[in-house]
C-alpha cells in the first residue's frame, strides 16, 4: 500500500533535487566564468577586474541588507501614535450626521496623522526598495527579482502600503478635507496626492528601464514631499484653518473605496490561485501575498484611526461590535509570516495555499466593510 506513495515521493524529491542543482549552476555561471577568466589573466587585469567588480559587490551587499527585513515593523504602530488622543474636534465646529453646517475642527486627523506615518516608515524608516539600483538591474540584469523567490518581498509589502496611503491621501484631498465635496481642493491635500502618486520605481538615473531616462528625482522624495503636505493640512486644522468633513456619508464613501481597493487586490489573488498552482514553486505567489500583507497592515492603522475621527457616527450608529470584528479580521490576516509563500491547490496534501489564506481574510474584511454599510445607509 505504501510502495506508490513512496515511489512517487522518491521521484518528487529527485525532481526537486534535480531541479535545485540546474538552477544552482544557473545562478553560479557568472561566477565560475569570471573566476576562471580571473585566473588565467594577468595582475594588471586582475586589477582592473577588480576594481570593476567591486562597487557591484558593495552594491548588493547595501541592497541584500535593507531588502531583507522590514524596519520599525509593528502591528500596533497606530496605538502608539495615540490616535484618541489627537483629535480635539469641538462638536459644534465639525459637520458630523446632523451636524452643523461649518466643518471647520481645532483638532488634528487621526486619518492624516497614520497616513503620514506610513509614508514615514515606507521611505524613511525604510529604504524604498523598488527604486533601488540593484532591486532595478535584477539578478546580474538577466532575471527580475520579482520573478524569483529572493529579495523581492519587502518591495512587495511596501507597495501594498503605499497603495492604501495613496488611495487614503487622494480620498482626504477629494472629500474628507472639503464641504460636501462642493468646496475649493485644499492646497495642501491637493500636492500630497499629486506627489503621492508619482511613479514607484524612478531613481536618479533609469538606465536599466525599458525607457531609461535621467537625472532625476528619486520616487521617495515626491513621498517625503506628501507626507510634509499632509504634516501641513493637519497643523492648519489643529489651528481651525483647514476643513475636515466627519460626517456619515464621507465614512460610507470612504469604506466603499477601501473596499473596491482590497477587492481589486482579492481579484488577483483568486486569478493567481486558479491559473497556477505550483505551490512552493510559483515565483510570483509571495509577491502577491505580501502585497496584500503591507495593503493591510497600512488599512488596519488608517481603518483605527478613522473609528477615532468618526466617533460620532460610530457611536451613533453603534457601530463598535462590526468594528471590532473588522479589526479582528485584519489583524489575523496581517500576523499570517509564512517563512515561504506556497500557492498550493485549495485540496493539496503537501504543499498549502496560503493565498487562498489571506484572501478569505480579505473577504471577511471586505464583508464587514459592506455591513457597516448598510447600517449606516438606513
Amino acid at each position: 500500500m505504501l510502495d506508490p506513495i513512496l515511489e512517487w515521493m522518491s521521484r518528487m524529491f529527485g525532481m526537486i533535487k534535480t531541479w535545485l542543482g540546474a538552477l544552482g549552476r544557473a545562478i553560479t555561471a557568472p561566477f565560475r566564468a569570471l573566476y576562471g577568466f580571473f585566473q588565467r589573466s594577468g595582475w594588471i587585469i586582475r586589477g582592473v577586474i577588480f576594481v570593476a567588480i567591486l562597487p557591484i559587490v558593495f552594491g548588493y551587499m547595501h541592497f541584500a541588507w535593507h531588502a531583507l527585513w522590514i524596519r520599525d515593523y509593528n502591528l500596533d504602530y497606530a496605538d502608539n501614535l495615540r490616535i484618541s488622543d489627537l483629535t480635539g474636534i469641538a462638536d459644534e465646529q465639525v459637520a458630523v450626521e446632523g451636524g452643523q453646517n461649518s466643518t471647520k475642527t481645532c483638532g488634528r486627523s487621526n486619518i492624516v496623522t497614520v497616513t503620514e506615518d506610513l509614508i514615514d516608515f515606507n521611505v524613511n524608516r525604510n529604504d524604498w526598495i523598488s527604486n533601488h539600483p540593484m532591486f532595478k538591474a535584477g539578478l546580474f540584469w538577466a532575471l527580475s527579482w520579482d520573478q524569483t523567490w529572493f529579495f523581492d518581498n519587502k518591495a512587495a509589502f511596501q507597495r501594498g502600503v503605499h497603495q492604501a496611503a495613496s488611495r487614503t491621501a487622494i480620498e482626504l484631498a477629494d472629500s474628507l478635507g472639503r464641504t460636501r465635496g462642493t468646496s475649493e481642493i485644499d492646497k495642501d491635500l491637493q500636492v500630497a496626492k499629486g506627489n503621492i502618486q508619482f511613479d514607484q520605481f524612478t531613481w536618479y538615473f533609469n538606465v536599466f528601464d525599458k525607457q531609461p531616462f535621467g537625472p532625476t528625482t528619486r520616487t521617495p522624495t515626491y513621498y517625503r514631499n506628501a507626507q510634509k503636505s499632509l504634516q501641513r493640512y493637519n497643523e492648519r486644522l489643529a489651528n481651525c484653518s483647514a476643513t475636515y468633513d466627519a460626517r456619515a456619508d464621507n465614512l460610507i464613501q470612504f469604506l466603499d473605496r477601501i473596499a473596491k481597493d482590497i477587492g481589486s487586490t482579492s481579484a488577483s489573488i483568486k486569478d493567481r490561485s486558479e491559473q497556477y498552482n505550483s505551490g512552493w514553486f510559483d515565483t510570483r505567489a509571495d509577491d502577491i501575498f505580501w502585497f496584500s500583507s503591507g495593503q493591510l497592515y497600512a488599512y488596519y492603522g488608517i481603518l483605527r484611526a478613522t473609528r477615532a475621527d468618526f466617533a460620532d457616527v460610530v457611536k451613533s450608529r453603534r457601530l463598535d461590535d462590526v468594528w471590532d470584528r473588522m479589526d479582528e479580521q485584519l489583524r489575523s490576516a496581517i500576523e499570517l509570516d509564512p517563512l515561504a509563500v506556497s500557492n498550493g491547490k485549495e485540496d493539496g496534501f503537501i504543499m498549502p495555499t496560503h493565498l487562498t489564506t489571506i484572501g478569505f481574510y480579505i473577504l471577511r474584511v471586505r464583508a464587514n466593510m459592506v455591513e457597516i454599510r448598510s447600517i449606516l445607509d438606513r
